[in-house]
């Protein structure tokens, strides 16, 4: 549970119970109808230090909702990986914990950061910044149930006249909390404005000691994450928003921060031939005709700048099938001559990286970003098995 820092700002080694990480470790941020099996190996093969699971809902895996037990299956390919639980209620939580930690994840994740508003007004995610006595109780129920090491991602409060985060680091750190990462914004911004990096400084400064502190917020791209690590010093840096659509980005972060020199983003052709992956490992864990239709919300995130990507994302949602989907890929010209994009209401790009929006009822996602209410995603009625070409 405890690190060791060099003399240097932000160059430490990093221990999460029995994980160690090497200097500047990068996470992948768990978030909703995206952190999937499929998303987390190939940011895992691009560089991905840990990961974790879309969040699981405490009450959904009481109720045995297959789409929340489909969120516990993890790979070898993925380790290390922790898998992400919230819940409104302490029994509610501790009695999920068993099944969570049989699961067999590298750690546990408790998430008291998600600004939703359904999850909010459960007292789940950001809710309980509002109760820290219960944020302690739900934090040690897990700790009793669960025989794995356990962390912690919040905010840094519910509004600028309850930033506590000093004295809760300091809360879960004696707890004996193996990690903790904080979104550097209350949840009234949610993901509004700056995130304010100038907590990450103080909660590492006067918050921490030796639990292991990892910063989130606006580490958007490599410099903005060599940046992060400079001026606050946390530990480890998680990313979200930056990886939608990008899973190169832990390489070329990790590229920019060895040499100063920053790699150039993938070409079309690269980025082509992870889309096919992608999609491919979509359909090898859903079924082809569920892994073609959860591809589609993704899309606009890896082709967004590309000349005609309105159109090509338009075409792309039209096959039903992988084959079509790579024929379209394949046959499309990004250097065309621009194309007028035909009359029909495309989908809007998503950036929640607490609660991707997938037009589910339970839990609305109240933020800019994709429009309407989103929660608990069944991603297909067919119960996933990742072949052994994922699992390795």
């Amino acid at each position: 549970m405890q690190h060791t820092a060099t003399n240097q700002v932000g160059l430490v080694s990093m221990r999460i119970g029995h994980l160690d990480f090497d200097d500047r470790p990068l996470f992948l941020a768990p978030m909703e109808d995206v952190s999937d099996p499929p998303f987390r190996i190939l940011c895992k093969r691009y560089g991905a230090d840990m990961m974790y699971t879309e969040f699981v809902s405490s009450a959904g895996l009481l109720r045995e909702q297959e789409h929340e037990h489909q969120k516990l299956e993890i790979f070898d390919e993925e380790r290390p990986i922790g898998i992400q639980v919230w819940g409104g209620g302490i029994d509610e939580v501790r009695n999920a914990t068993p099944m969570v930690d049989a699961a067999g994840p590298d750690v546990i994740d408790i998430n008291f950061g998600c600004p939703v508003r359904k999850i909010v007004q459960k007292d789940g995610g950001a809710g309980v910044l509002r109760n820290l006595d219960k944020m302690r109780n739900i934090t040690a129920a897990v700790m009793e149930e669960a025989t794995r090491p356990v962390t912690v991602k919040t905010r840094l409060g519910w509004d600028d006249d309850s930033i506590h985060i000093v004295d809760v680091a300091r809360m879960l750190e004696d707890m004996g909390v193996a990690a903790l990462t904080v979104h550097a914004r209350t949840r009234e911004q949610k993901y509004k404005g700056d995130a304010r990096w100038e907590w990450l400084r103080t909660i590492k400064e006067e918050g921490t000691r030796d639990m292991p502190f990892i910063g989130n917020g606006d580490a958007l791209d490599p410099e903005a994450i060599e940046a992060m690590f400079e001026e606050t010093g946390v530990d480890g840096v998680m990313l979200g928003r930056g990886a939608l659509g990008n899973p190169w980005i832990f390489e070329r972060a990790k590229t920019y921060m060895e040499t100063g020199e920053l790699p150039p983003p993938p070409d079309w052709e690269e980025r082509v031939q992870v889309v096919a992956e992608h999609l491919s490992l979509k359909c090898e864990w859903l079924g082809e005709r569920t892994g073609v239709m959860e591809m589609r919300k993704n899309y606009s995130s890896y082709f967004k700048g590309f000349r005609n990507a309105s159109t090509l994302r338009h075409e792309l949602m039209q096959p039903e099938t992988k084959a079509g989907v790579l024929e379209v890929m394949l046959n499309f010209k990004p250097d065309a001559p621009d194309i007028q994009v035909p009359a029909a209401k495309l989908p809007e790009e998503t950036a929640d990286p607490d609660a991707v929006d997938t037009k589910k009822p339970d839990v609305p996602d109240d933020l800019p970003s994709p429009g309407g209410d989103g929660a608990d995603p069944e991603v297909g009625t067919k119960k996933a098995e990742l072949p052994a070409s994922m699992a390795s």
